[in-house]
């Protein structure tokens, strides 16, 4: 809250704050400081903007705060052009040099009110807007007592004393400070005694009664104690407008205009307090009005409306950055984790390529091992064949030297072909290697490099799980509809969704939808049945988990229409497909748009219009009957037919069971479909109509009229079982 309660141009507490035309606030010491003065003689033409001062050197004049300005338009704004020589675009002029004010009281007189030469604005220095100053100078605006207040407590709950921080900024500014001092002494100034704050000058006790009596024009001023006002810096160079009563707050703030009147009325066109005599002689006399205490009171409860809101933004700000933090905090432990998992990895896959080294060395070890067992296993061959063919050699040498012919010609056909033998050893290939000193094996790592150099993060993961959203998700007769969502600050793309459903009866999921849409209804469930649902993401990357399973009742009763997309063309319907009729001579057939297959449901069908006895037919019927003649000929229905005396039960276009009762205008048809039993009964009036019509039935089934245009019937649905039914059996 410390922001709030400095000055814009000081950055110090405010002192004596004004409210700006604007709604700003600014110290009344700082907005004598950024007041701009332009000469008469340089007035601006309507609608140009004003100049504001540039040179040092300028005369500042004396109580600005007095002087008045030409607004370039009627409403008191001026447009603005920031100052590039200061922060916040304000020009701060100089302090100007004290007047020098006389020891009479005409002088002061002509101090405080000389003819004014010039006209005055002032630039807020938050929105750079301009204002002008009226006749009253400064004093035309509204001083925020509110704010002085508060401030005030503000520095009291802190230890801080009132103004002591404005004071050292002042003395910073101004090289010191000093107590305030008489302003009309004419040598060595006396200390003040008191500060008109119509004049802004102070005076000692002395100065006061000669020059400012409490009788006259005089008295209507008031007069501030000057026991807490501050003199920035020597009186000979700070005007006399810059001292600050920081005590000077009045207790019941008066009118601007009538300084002895309270403030008692709020003008709704000024939005502005003003007094009584506002009211009888003033600007105000012919605005709206209203009591200042129901204002305030009404003002107030606006403010804390409008607080309410900002306290529940600043509630969710907070809970923001909390959520944040928790971000942060997630992002750290995600990136340790990210490490972890990436040093594993890469880990693993050293080990993988180290296994695969091993594997690779042992395949060139055995292949080594082989080729060193084939060679010396040539060698070993070879070297035996050489030797008993050397010693072969040797041998028919030593007997070819002998010369006994007969001796030769007893062995020589032996050696002949012992030799020829040991050269036929010798065959082709024989003196060559069986094995190449070249190992045939070849390390393909080029798409092993290729995926190292590839290796890198991927964005894609498993999607999260879905988020079912209950307040959509319902259920309408034996149809549910699912809403789901992906959790808030998921990156990872879905390609779609798989909805899984039971059976209804605590059986098995299976896939009732696969697509792209987080909205699906599911029609032909049964009716008064408990269906769990779950649903699941899936991307390229594969299937992410299951959301939480959400239960699901269908209705009790149904509640259905006549379909007229499963109604023969001569059928016509009306009142919002409640009623049907034909317009044909032959009967034809019309279906409802539920469908049974499990469950007790009852409805009923009031006979609108009955002419010439026909013969309308009211039951069930599979979803491919027949619809161009009467309902119960084929073997896709089972129904009653009836005229206006009797009834009688048809399949397969077999008449069974005649009984006495038959149908006019204003009878009501019930049709008891127990699918528990498999059992089918139909009432007249309350009244069942024969036995059981038939059992054993099965599957899946449809309400079925068959009717001509001789009759007009409507359909009731959403019928509880008739209690007579459930309390007694019904008859075989």
């Amino acid at each position: 809250m410390e922001e709030e309660l400095k000055c814009p141009v000081c950055g110090s507490f405010f002192r004596e704050p004004l409210i700006l035309p604007c709604s700003h606030n600014v110290c009344l010491p700082c907005a004598r400081t950024i007041v701009v003065q332009t000469p008469e003689s340089e007035h601006l033409p309507h609608g140009a903007r004003p100049m504001l001062l540039m040179g040092a050197d300028y005369d500042y004049p004396d109580h600005l705060d007095k002087m008045s300005l030409h607004s370039e338009t009627d409403s008191g704004y001026g447009s603005y052009t920031p100052s590039l020589k200061s922060p916040n675009g304000v020009r701060v002029l100089p302090p100007a040099p004290a007047p020098s004010l006389a020891s009479s009281s005409g002088a002061s007189s002509r101090a405080l009110h000389g003819s004014l030469c010039s006209s005055s604005s002032i630039t807020c220095p938050q929105c750079h807007r301009s204002a002008s100053l009226d006749e009253r100078g400064l004093r035309g605006f509204q001083r925020n007592r509110l704010l002085e207040t508060i401030v005030h407590r503000y520095q009291q709950e802190r230890g801080l004393a009132p103004g002591a921080e404005g004071s050292a900024a002042a003395e910073a500014a101004c090289g010191g400070s000093a107590n305030a001092r008489c302003q009309l002494c004419d040598s060595n100034p006396a200390e003040a005694a008191v500060m008109c704050e119509q004049c802004d000058v102070l005076y000692c006790s002395s100065c006061q009664k000669k020059c400012h009596p409490t009788r006259g024009p005089f008295a209507k001023h008031r007069l501030v104690p000057a026991t807490h006002i501050t003199q920035p810096g020597p009186s000979a160079h700070r005007p006399a407008t810059a001292l600050v009563p920081s005590n000077a707050s009045r207790k019941f703030p008066t009118c601007a205009d009538h300084e002895l009147e309270n403030y008692s009325m709020y003008c709704l066109n000024c939005r502005t307090p003003v007094c009584y005599q506002c009211l009888q002689e003033g600007k105000h006399g012919k605005h709206e009005m209203k009591a200042l205490g129901i204002m305030w009171k009404q003002h107030k409860a606006q403010l804390s409306q409008a607080l309410s809101g900002v306290s529940d933004k600043a509630k969710e700000a907070k809970e923001f950055l909390v959520q944040l933090k928790n971000i942060l905090q997630q992002i750290q432990e995600n990136g340790l984790e990210y490490e972890a998992c990436l040093v594993a990895q890469c880990d693993a896959l050293v080990d993988a390529l180290n296994r695969q080294k091993a594997k690779l060395l042992t395949k060139v070890t055995k292949e080594r091992e082989h080729k060193f067992k084939v060679v010396w296993d040539q060698i070993n061959h070879c070297t035996l064949k050489l030797r008993q063919s050397t010693g072969l050699m040797e041998y028919c040498l030593e007997v070819i030297k002998e010369n006994d012919p007969s001796g030769f010609l007893q062995i020589s056909d032996a050696l002949i072909k012992r030799v020829q033998g040991s050269q036929e050893q010798w065959v082709k290939g024989a003196l060559e290697p069986k094995v190449s000193p070249e190992f045939d094996l070849t390390l393909d790592n080029e798409p092993l490099q290729q995926a190292i150099h590839q290796l890198d993060f991927i964005q894609m993961k498993l999607p999260p799980v879905p988020l079912l959203q209950l307040e959509k998700c319902c259920t309408r007769n034996n149809s549910v509809t699912l809403a789901w969502r992906m959790p808030p600050f998921t990156h990872n793309p879905v390609d779609g969704y798989i909805l899984e459903l039971d059976d209804g009866d605590g059986g098995p999921f299976r896939e009732v939808y696969l697509g792209k849409e987080t909205l699906c209804t599911i029609d032909g469930l049964h009716f008064n049945s408990t269906y769990n649902a779950r649903v699941k993401a899936f991307n390229s990357t594969g299937l992410g988990p299951y959301s939480k399973t959400v239960v699901l009742q269908t209705s009790d009763v149904a509640f259905f229409t006549f379909d007229s997309n499963a109604a023969h063309r001569d059928i016509v319907l009306s009142n919002e497909n409640m009623t049907a009729t034909c317009s044909s001579y032959d009967d034809r057939v019309v279906l409802g748009t539920a469908a049974f297959s499990k469950g007790i449901h009852y409805w009923e069908i009031q006979v609108d219009r009955y002419d010439n006895h026909p013969d309308p037919a009211f039951g069930v019927a599979r979803i491919n009957v027949v619809k161009d003649m009467m309902l119960g000929k084929d073997d896709k229905a089972w129904a009653m037919y009836v005229d206006n005396n009797r009834s009688w039960f048809m399949h397969c276009n077999s008449h069974t069971n005649r009984a006495e009762g038959g149908v006019c205008k204003g009878t009501t048809v019930g049709i008891l479909l127990d699918l528990v039993k498999r059992i089918l009964i139909f009432h007249i009036n309350g009244k069942q109509q024969g036995p059981i019509a038939f059992e054993n039935i099965e599957g899946v089934f449809m309400p079925a009229v068959s009717l001509n245009r001789n009759v007009q019937v409507t359909l009731h649905t959403g019928l509880e079982v008739p209690m007579i039914y459930r309390q007694t059996k019904p008859q075989n």
